[in-house]
């Protein structure tokens, strides 16, 4: 027995394929299947997005808006709502 066929006996017996017919064992094969390509292809596509998001953030220079060492201001909305730079009554 080589490896894929040990690999191929390890998922029959894991999920209880061995009893099942050869139609059955073959549906829930293709469901695996098709619910695999569905998250790969879904991942992928977040992922892409995610990473082209990043991306133009670090170049346009977004990313870094609260670092004063490079000249950046914080956005309106954070220095106008009282939450930046209020000590915290429970830390004291």
């Amino acid at each position: 027995m080589n490896w894929v066929q040990r690999k191929i006996y390890l998922y029959n017996v894991t999920f209880g394929l061995y009893m099942l017919d050869w139609w059955e064992r073959f549906l829930f094969n293709t469901l695996v299947v098709v619910l695999m390509w569905f998250v790969c292809y879904n991942g992928f596509r977040n992922a892409s997005e995610f990473c082209k998001r990043v991306s133009l953030q670090v170049l346009s220079g977004e990313l870094c808006n609260n670092d004063k060492r490079y000249g950046h201001k914080e956005p309106e909305f954070m220095a106008t709502s009282g939450l930046v730079g209020t000590p915290n009554p429970y830390y004291g």
